[in-house]
């Protein structure tokens, strides 16, 4: 049977009077009035174990899109039972039964759920509509098809059978679940780790960070609509450190597919190593942890384009990516254009309200990434020169306007350290 060749996802670009956001306005309407409650997901059962967790808009912090059900140790075992229940038949299934689910998905996804899920990426995360559309609906609608694509390659990929021989490769899943840990900046991200196992045959246990869980939920019911069965994909909200040991020490743990700090996957490594005694295998570990992104420039290089790549690279969601443009080495030759076409674009672009479709950026995610990010504002006040921006204002939303730094020491630490928000130096 032959896999579909997969195809980009377009961009819709929402244009005043299009149907696209129309569909949008009012989707955003609704789901900033309905409060959602987001229990514990452990098979075909929803949890309530009452300790709850509040999910607010980052740009209006004092709005409650949800409260969830944080799991507890008792809750995670039942989430690992039921991982490993559903773990045999789902073994069993073919590529192809597995890859019509999530065909399914990724049209689901791209149509009927897509002003859906854009507010939720948008209000959940505070990413504009562009940011939500090419991350929360069009990359993970290209996970979906392509990552399908790409598992029948390597299923085609056989080895080389001389005569009178047959060799065969045969991919199978782990024995047992994986831990899939994913974070709050990439919605595409948080739908991807848990699934690429998945549509290998594998069993998961989800645990997404809580300040993308407004969303994580919302696809989630999209799968189960798509015709994921019970127990393949299992929610697990809450506290990392309390629900790791949990996944850390049961000998069904199989493998962990993680996306966030260094530290946390660091834990999660050494975690693994601890009780290596424990498992019935050895756990694989995939991780992308965090960096500090940079632009060089020759001597040549062009100032407008410079300075846009800056723009664009380091402000971009609030420079809330690994991949932000944080650092740029710039020749002195080139430094006084490029500085004055950076602050030029700068006082034209403002963070605010993700559903004034005006603003270039939101918020940054909670109160501790807002003081984080601001006290290296402060070090670049007391340090550095800030060449343009610095304004922060908490009282409504987690709001800290593009900041632009000039240092002349490649080893400050505003060069060095990750920030992990709309500062550029």
């Amino acid at each position: 049977m032959a896999i579909p060749t997969p195809t980009n996802e377009p961009v819709l670009d929402h244009a005043p009077g299009s149907k696209e956001r129309a569909a949008l306005v009012e989707e955003l309407a609704r789901t900033s009035e309905d409060q959602i409650e987001i229990p514990i997901v452990a098979g075909g059962t929803e949890i309530r174990s009452g300790e709850l967790l509040e999910v607010t808009m980052p740009h209006r912090h004092a709005h409650v899109l949800a409260t969830a059900h944080a799991a507890k140790a008792e809750h995670v075992a039942l989430a690992v039972g039921a991982a490993m229940k559903a773990a045999p038949a789902w073994a069993r299934t073919t590529l192809e039964e597995r890859a019509a689910i999530f065909l399914r998905a990724a049209e689901l996804l791209t149509t009927s759920w897509r002003a859906r899920i854009d507010a939720a990426c948008m209000l959940g995360q505070s990413k504009t509509i562009h940011q939500s559309e090419i991350d929360a609906v069009c990359e993970l609608a290209d996970f979906w098809r392509f990552n399908i694509a790409f598992l029948d390659k390597l299923r085609a990929d056989q080895p080389i059978s001389p005569k009178g021989q047959w060799n065969r490769l045969e991919l199978r899943p782990l024995e047992g679940f994986v831990y899939a840990v994913t974070p709050f900046n990439f919605l595409s991200i948080a739908g991807n780790l848990p699934t690429a196992p998945i549509l290998c045959g594998n069993v998961v246990l989800w645990k997404p960070a809580t300040t993308s869980l407004f969303g994580a939920y919302k696809l989630l019911e999209l799968l189960r609509q798509a015709g994921l069965p019970d127990g393949v994909l299992n929610l697990v909200p809450g506290h990392g450190a309390e629900q790791s040991k949990v996944v850390l020490e049961s000998e069904h743990l199989a493998g962990i597919h993680f996306t966030g700090s260094t530290p946390t996957f660091t834990s999660l490594w050494k975690g693994v190593a601890a009780n290596l005694e424990r498992y019935r295998t050895f756990p694989r570990l995939v991780g992308e942890t965090g960096g500090k992104d940079f632009i060089v420039a020759h001597p040549s290089a062009d100032g407008a384009e410079l300075a846009t790549a800056i723009v664009r690279g380091g402000f971009e969601y609030q420079g809330q990516k690994c991949s932000a443009a944080s650092r740029i080495y710039v020749p002195r030759s080139l430094w006084k254009e490029v500085r004055d076409r950076v602050v030029e674009d700068l006082v034209e672009i403002r963070y605010g309200d993700v559903t004034d479709f005006n603003v270039f950026g939101g918020a940054v995610i909670d109160r501790r990434a807002f003081e984080k990010i601001g006290s290296y504002v402060e070090l670049a006040e007391k340090t550095a020169k800030i060449v343009h921006g610095g304004e922060r204002d908490g009282s409504v939303g987690w709001l800290i306007q593009p900041t632009l730094v000039e240092v002349d020491d490649p080893k400050h630490r505003l060069m060095q350290e990750e920030i992990f928000g709309p500062v550029v130096t």
